[in-house]
């Protein structure tokens, strides 16, 4: 078992939302390694989460997993009241979301109500109930994970882009609320990043609409939301910043 590990986040407990897929399992692992006690949350994939949390304590780091399905609200409230048992949660990663992609004639309502559910109500069900303890401490990080569709638009993305969109007002509002007690409130907007959602772009499609001619890593996210869960990060609140190879 390798030592403890110190860094700039020791000591804070983090959650991160959607932490099996590539972006948020690259957000924990760069979280733990800067020192912070990981909560890895999961609603569909428990073994993906539990094998991340395993392969951080393995690395010296401190996780846990917890899982609930952030469209229901008693299995939210729940698991957080279960995660603040332990103590403030200082550090909130809002990274779970889900695309069900159609032109918006052809869209279902179902497929309407489960995008906004998850990336939208998901971030309220969450978020709301840890603030208040966070607030206690006068210190604090919220991070949402939006898209460069919620910027820029795209097409088939009708639902996804309202969801994400609505994120970035709720980021700029929550952080007029909580500038004055040391919390700051702000959401990157990833580009073409490598993962199975990014699938569907070839290497020629990709050339053409990202100016440096390439996916971005799911490491390039996770050092930007470092960053911005970091004491150096205290200044930037409200803000909406895109990481997605010169796009738009």
């Amino acid at each position: 078992m390798s030592a403890p590990l110190q860094g700039p986040l020791h000591g804070k407990r983090a959650l991160v939302t959607g932490a099996s897929g590539a972006i948020g399992s690259a957000i924990a692992t760069r979280l733990a390694a800067c020192g912070a006690q990981l909560l890895l949350h999961a609603s569909s994939r428990p073994d993906a989460v539990q094998a991340l949390a395993e392969a951080i304590r393995g690395a010296g780091g401190s996780a846990a997993a917890v899982c609930f399905d952030l469209t229901d609200d008693d299995a939210v409230a729940q698991g957080t009241a279960a995660m603040l048992e332990g103590g403030p949660v200082q550090i909130v990663v809002n990274n779970a979301g889900i695309h069900d992609d159609a032109v918006f004639p052809g869209m279902r309502p179902e497929q309407w109500h489960r995008v906004i559910d998850v990336s939208l109500n998901g971030f309220f069900r969450v978020t709301q109930p840890l603030v208040l303890p966070m607030l206690r401490t006068r210190w604090g990080r919220i991070v949402s994970i939006s898209s460069v569709a919620a910027v820029a638009g795209n097409r088939g993305q009708v639902n996804y882009a309202a969801a994400k969109g609505a994120l970035h007002s709720a980021t700029k509002a929550l952080a007029l609320e909580l500038a004055s007690r040391g919390v700051t409130v702000n959401a990157v907007a990833p580009g073409i990043i490598e993962s199975p959602m990014a699938a569907a772009f070839d290497v020629d499609t990709i050339k053409r609409l990202v100016p440096v001619q390439r996916a971005g890593r799911p490491e390039e996210v996770a050092a930007l939301v470092a960053f911005l869960c970091g004491p150096e990060a205290a200044y930037i609140t409200g803000q909406i910043i895109s990481i997605n190879g010169g796009m738009i």
